[in-house]
């Protein structure tokens, strides 16, 4: 267990550089803008569903789009100090195994997205005050939405984690994500389809009861539950057996 505290230390060291926050905060940036040109006085806004409103109009780009493609980039970010000069193999020469390198690097990819939904949070919150809402802020139903996002996203931190660790090009991982992550627009309204796609699990698992008069199928959140643990198992396990038998 000491190994695997002192691989993600040295991860976080390696990471601990601006550009990484920077593009964490890129998402909640785009929702905080977004949140402040939502009219929440129009007609079609209900007394007493400001916050819903606002948090569906904040939340859908990041779910859709921005929250799957930066699950990619931060898997392909923790791997590309390894592939320059080397590192794997001083890496690897430390008494640590390679299933203990590959959990501390998911840990951290999972961790970092986590980090961009507390971000999102407090952006809601912000432009909240910053509108006015007298309702009390929904907490129990953003954090579970938003923990609900955050779990949907370990079986994309992990697969592609290990497509990460299979190309050493920071660009052939972020095109694999980003031409599975565009469909995501026709697929949601797809009940066939939609509660199977890895990369529809993030907006599914967002804010269903909210969602659900916004014509998007969903699917009852056991079948989420059963994609996102059953689709986490097969692509985990896949890329831990590819680390372990992958000559150095």
């Amino acid at each position: 267990m000491s190994g695997f505290f002192r691989v993600v230390a040295s991860e976080r060291l390696k990471i601990g550089r601006p550009p990484i926050w920077l593009l964490l905060s890129v998402s909640p940036l785009l929702a905080l803008l977004i949140g402040i040109f939502v009219n929440l006085d129009s007609p079609g806004v209900a007394d007493g569903s400001e916050w819903g409103t606002l948090i569906v109009a904040m939340s859908m780009l990041h779910a859709v789009m921005l929250l799957p493609v930066l699950a990619g980039i931060l898997a392909a970010w923790v791997c590309r100090y390894e592939h320059a000069g080397g590192g794997w193999k001083q890496l690897l020469a430390l008494p640590v195994t390679r299933a203990t390198v590959y959990a501390a690097k998911l840990t951290v990819v999972v961790g970092l997205i986590g980090i961009c939904q507390l971000m999102l949070l407090a952006a809601m919150w912000l432009v909240g005050l910053y509108k006015g809402i007298s309702a009390p802020f929904p907490w129990s139903m953003v954090l579970t939405s938003l923990t609900g996002s955050w779990l949907a996203c370990f079986p994309l931190a992990a697969l592609q984690l290990g497509a990460s660790l299979a190309w050493s090009s920071f660009g052939i991982p972020l095109a694999i994500n980003v031409s599975f992550t565009v469909p995501n627009l026709l697929i949601l309204n797809s009940a066939k389809i939609a509660p199977f796609y890895p990369w529809a699990q993030p907006v599914l698992a967002l804010v269903p009861d909210t969602l659900q008069s916004g014509g998007m199928l969903l699917p009852p959140m056991e079948s989420l539950i059963l994609t996102v643990t059953g689709s986490f198992i097969a692509f985990a396990t896949a890329g831990l057996i590819y680390f372990v038998k992958k000559e150095i």
